[in-house]
């Protein structure tokens, strides 16, 4: 008899905030323009014999420069739900946006998991254009290459597995080398779709979001999606406050900042947009 699949826990742990409209979230802007604010989320993979962590999020000074209201840092936010940042041995960057990829230097006894395309496209002539650089921190790259010479990052040349559980899948779109994390949970397959879909709508009413380097990738993204997930239900976005609302908190004290994404949603009439 075959072993069976590992069954994780999968923590979404909101770090910061940014009041947005929506005509910010879509490209050509939205006829029915209104508040539609932005969250930033960690995310936490517990199994029965692994902690992983995927993204890093952004610091103070990120926060300060770039007019976000930063929470709590990424490192310590994580210890809402027992871990340290410096025990921690495997991240996902799903891609090296500021948001994304920042922090790595806390994360002091990890290896970084980042998709070939990803330090390519963060290093190459691409960057030479501000539209094309401006979601980047140069330090935060400067950093990961600085782990890659340190021998503490694994690339991966598309879909990979990391572990029984736990694997990632090349996607593009938002940037070159944008890769989501597919989960095995007591629900079955989940995708943490990090910045595939920011929203629920992006993928839903198949509207892309701004910043994008190649809006066919990311279209046919999220088809890609819905084959790796059991269900649309099991797709979860990047930055989506809703997350907040349709998951179970992970203790009712940590109810609007951390949500159990392995458990079944819990609010059925907003799952359904």
């Amino acid at each position: 008899m075959a072993d069976a699949v590992p069954v994780y826990e999968v923590y979404a742990v909101k770090y910061a905030e940014h009041a947005r409209t929506a005509s910010a979230n879509f490209i050509g802007g939205d006829g029915h323009d209104g508040p539609m604010p932005m969250d930033y989320f960690v995310w936490v993979l517990k199994g029965p014999d692994a902690q992983w962590v995927v993204d890093t999020g952004f610091n103070q000074s990120a926060a300060d420069a770039r007019g976000r209201r930063l929470l709590h840092n990424p490192a310590e936010a994580i210890g809402l739900v027992g871990l340290r940042a410096e025990q921690v041995r495997n991240v996902i960057i799903t891609h090296l946006h500021y948001d994304h990829a920042g922090n790595c230097d806390l994360f002091g006894a990890a290896t970084f998991h980042l998709q070939d395309r990803e330090m390519q496209y963060a290093t190459g002539r691409y960057m030479a254009h501000r539209c094309m650089h401006e979601a980047y921190s140069v330090f935060d790259v400067i950093g990961m290459v600085q782990n890659v010479y340190g021998g503490r990052v694994r690339f991966h040349d598309g879909d990979a597995e990391l572990a029984p559980g736990i694997s990632v899948h090349l996607i593009g779109g938002h940037t070159l080398g944008l890769q989501v994390v597919r989960v095995h949970t007591a629900r079955g397959w989940i995708v943490l779709a990090s910045d595939a879909s920011h929203y629920y709508r992006n993928m839903h009413e198949e509207r892309p979001f701004p910043i994008v380097a190649n809006v066919g990738e990311m279209v046919e993204g999220w088809h890609r999606l819905r084959q790796l997930a059991d269900s649309p239900e099991h797709i979860i976005p990047g930055h989506d406050p809703q997350v907040l609302v349709r998951f179970p908190p992970a203790t009712a004290s940590l109810r609007g900042r951390v949500a159990r994404v392995d458990l079944d949603p819990i609010n059925f009439e907003s799952s359904s947009d």
